[in-house]
């Protein structure tokens, strides 16, 4: 059976981060990422669930307009802490800040999933996934052992499950690859859809 006939046609990944590729190579689906540069900023009201599946969307949309054809993937991670919202940290001592309010408490990983046909036709499909994180309690010096690292800086919540964070994951509770960026298995879903 040829990759299309389940669902797996070439994508565009309307997206720079290399941890959505590593996915989609893992799983040995065709792609060609394409960065989009679009405004993330929250819309006043927004929560979380809904800023997830429009960044999404602008993002898979903004890559259709320079596709011919074809299937365009966009997609949105944020971590949410007692409805805080968690991006990306601007500097080390907002890393610590946020690694401090992840600490011995469980949290949500929201992605938003976008999935556009590029032909013109307006197919598309949007969804998302929820994984809820546990971490451990975290001392100071843990914090800023991790923060040394370099590797909390260009991730949203300020860690990565697949890397040294996963120290301190003590319980996840749904699809772990939604934590690392992209839930795969519902890519998957939604393309049957599109």
């Amino acid at each position: 059976m040829e990759r299309k006939e389940l669902g797996m046609e070439k994508l565009t990944l309307a997206s720079g981060s290399p941890r959505r590729a590593e996915i989609l190579r893992a799983v040995r689906w065709p792609f060609e990422a394409m960065a989009m540069d679009i405004d993330e900023t929250l819309r006043d009201g927004e929560g979380a669930e809904e800023a997830v599946e429009r960044l999404a969307l602008e993002k898979a949309l903004a890559a259709a307009k320079l596709c011919q054809s074809g299937l365009v993937l966009g997609a949105d991670t944020a971590v949410v802490v007692d409805s805080k919202f968690l991006g990306k940290p601007v500097d080390e001592e907002d890393a610590r800040r946020m690694l401090r309010l992840l600490s011995g408490r469980w949290h949500d990983v929201l992605t938003g999933v976008a999935l556009v046909r590029a032909s013109g036709s307006g197919a598309r499909a949007v969804a998302r996934e929820r994984t809820e994180v546990r971490f451990a309690p975290m001392s100071e010096e843990e914090i800023d052992w991790y923060v040394r690292s370099g590797e909390p800086m260009d991730k949203a919540g300020a860690y990565a499950v697949q890397g040294r964070a996963a120290l301190f994951v003590e319980e996840i509770r749904g699809d772990f690859w939604n934590i690392v960026g992209l839930p795969v298995r519902l890519v998957y879903e939604l393309a049957a859809k599109v």
